[in-house]
């Protein structure tokens, strides 16, 4: 008997650590960016301002890049308006959001000459940046249908082939193009790509996983995708730091960032490969109508006296009628939107997509720099760790509220530092201080939260929560150039504009916990319906 529960628990462990290389790629596709941030400045756009002719060519297809990218979101969160409205009413508000967003994607942006200014530039590169989150995105609006369609681990392994083709294309844009389209441009459809894989992966992953593993363990095997994703966080800093160590500039600025970029095509073949080595997930092959198959694969996780009534539990579980998005009132679909806002809106992507460049902007050396970095990537999986250790004990909206507070206290502080002009160790312990509160806090326990507050009932609400999350990430990234780099803000605020305007963000973040989130811990999801039925339109609730 030990033996055989041994295998099983081999063969469950083998089968996460498989899945969590999607959660790995995920964090690792999302960061190595953060290395090559300058040298993308170099190679692309620099060469822009000394040719108008190059640079109009770039201007016009980045337009172009934008308004598709533009389109597509709109049409995705169009489509939540049919799970909110009636269709008279939802065609009304999508008509109004295209034309409404139309416009103002043409008086603002498009309507613009194509001349290469400074604000131009840096929302350039702003966008270069976040583009993977416009992937990202789509992805993540696609995960339901191709989870149903093709299954969870084929949808991974879609999303390890987008990782391949990112990665390689991302590293020789202007030798892979299929697109006819300049350098830069290649290289930001090729980000996107990558977005798409990220997409998937943070959504298929963790079903992944938790449709695999039994109950007794599923909570702990789920957290190791969060684990994989902060660690390739780490893994790819180091990768950056190893590449650029002792090398020059000039080299790192034609050569080097190719590297970082190539290099995630290890893990994305490892991945590939992996996931033929793995089954279905019984839940799928049940959805297919593949009994059979289903109950060998529950007989080698769970063992044959489980098997059976596992299965039965799953084709039960096909019968639970789902209920529309707002049968509990709008205050729980608020309160998981501003979740999803606020855990972006607190700028925590700002210092991992750029953590080397606000490193320089320390006066930093680019070495220096990237060491730097490697500390913030330790920080975050430490206390990630923590707070996987830490949120059942302390409760959710305790950590949630004290992460807040620190948050606001170190992005204030570091503004203050900058704006101050001292550069020093203050300036850093303040950084790690607010990497640290992060990871405890909104980072994982927003997740948390996420995934209880919505019933059983309308849990597919949790998409829209998600795909929010994504814009507000790439709202946040794209738009930081253009504050940081900003010529008037810069010399009149010292880079600290931007640190302030997420402190102050931090701080409503924990006004809004305070104030309309519910405690969660310990509770069933029997006892969170409860919370929600008699407070249906005010988004309030008293603990």
């Amino acid at each position: 008997m030990d033996n055989l529960t041994n295998t099983k628990s081999s063969n469950v462990y083998l089968i996460t650590a498989v899945a969590s290389l999607g959660g790995l790629l995920f964090g690792y596709d999302t960061a190595v960016i953060s290395g090559a941030v300058g040298a993308l400045r170099s190679f692309f756009i620099d060469e822009l301002s000394t040719d108008p002719a190059l640079a109009q060519s770039a201007i016009i297809q980045y337009k172009a890049i934008i308004v598709l990218s533009c389109l597509t979101v709109f049409g995705l969160f169009g489509a939540f308006f049919f799970r909110f409205f009636k269709r008279t009413t939802s065609i009304i508000l999508l008509v109004l959001t295209f034309l409404i967003g139309g416009w103002l994607l043409y008086a603002n942006f498009i309507s613009e000459e194509t001349v290469l200014s400074e604000t131009l530039t840096n929302s350039i590169l702003g966008f270069m940046v976040s583009s993977a989150l416009v992937g990202c995105i789509i992805g993540a609006s696609l995960g339901d249908r191709v989870a149903n369609s093709v299954g969870r681990r084929n949808g991974l392994l879609i999303a390890a082939f987008l990782f391949f083709i990112s990665a390689a294309g991302s590293g020789y844009p202007e030798l892979l193009n299929p697109f006819s389209s300049g350098d830069l441009s290649t290289f930001i459809v090729y980000r996107i790509i990558g977005g798409i894989g990220v997409g998937l992966a943070s959504m298929l992953a963790p079903l992944y996983i938790a449709e695999m593993a039994p109950a007794n363990i599923r909570g702990k095997l789920v957290s190791c995708n969060q684990l994989a994703i902060v660690g390739g966080m780490l893994i790819v800093y180091f990768v950056n730091y190893f590449i650029v160590k002792g090398q020059s500039d000039q080299w790192i600025n034609t050569i080097g960032w190719r590297y970082m970029f190539l290099s995630e095509c290890i893990p994305a073949v490892l991945f590939l490969i992996s996931l033929f080595f793995v089954p279905k997930t019984p839940r799928f092959q049940v959805l297919k109508g593949n009994d059979e198959a289903a109950i060998e694969t529950l007989t080698k996780y769970n063992g044959p006296s489980k098997a059976s009534l596992i299965l039965t539990e799953i084709k039960r579980s096909f019968k639970i009628k789902k209920a529309p998005w707002l049968s509990y009132g709008w205050g729980i679909i608020i309160i998981g939107l501003l979740l999803s806002v606020f855990q972006q809106f607190v700028g925590i992507n700002v210092v991992l997509y750029y953590a080397p460049e606000i490193f320089k902007g320390m006066g930093m050396k680019t070495d220096a720099s990237m060491l730097q970095t490697i500390i913030v990537g330790i920080i975050n999986l430490i206390f990630t760790v923590i707070a996987i250790f830490t949120v059942d004990k302390f409760g959710r909206k305790k950590l949630m509220f004290i992460g807040s507070v620190i948050m606001a206290v170190s992005m204030i502080g570091l503004g203050t530092v900058l704006y101050s002009q001292d550069t020093g160790m203050a300036a850093l312990l303040l950084m790690l201080l607010y990497i640290a509160a992060f990871a405890v806090s909104w980072g994982p326990v927003t997740w948390v939260l996420l995934s209880e507050i919505f019933p059983n009932k309308i849990k597919g609400a949790m998409a829209i929560a998600v795909a929010v999350q994504w814009l507000a990430n790439l709202l946040v990234s794209w738009t930081f150039p253009m504050m940081n780099n900003n010529t008037y803000l810069t010399e009149t605020f010292h880079n600290g504009f931007a640190y302030w305007v997420y402190g102050i963000m931090a701080v409503l973040s924990g006004i809004f916990i305070l104030k309309f989130v519910p405690e969660t811990k310990g509770k069933t999801l029997e006892e969170m319906e409860q919370i929600w039925e008699p407070k249906q339109d005010v988004p309030t609730v008293n603990n």
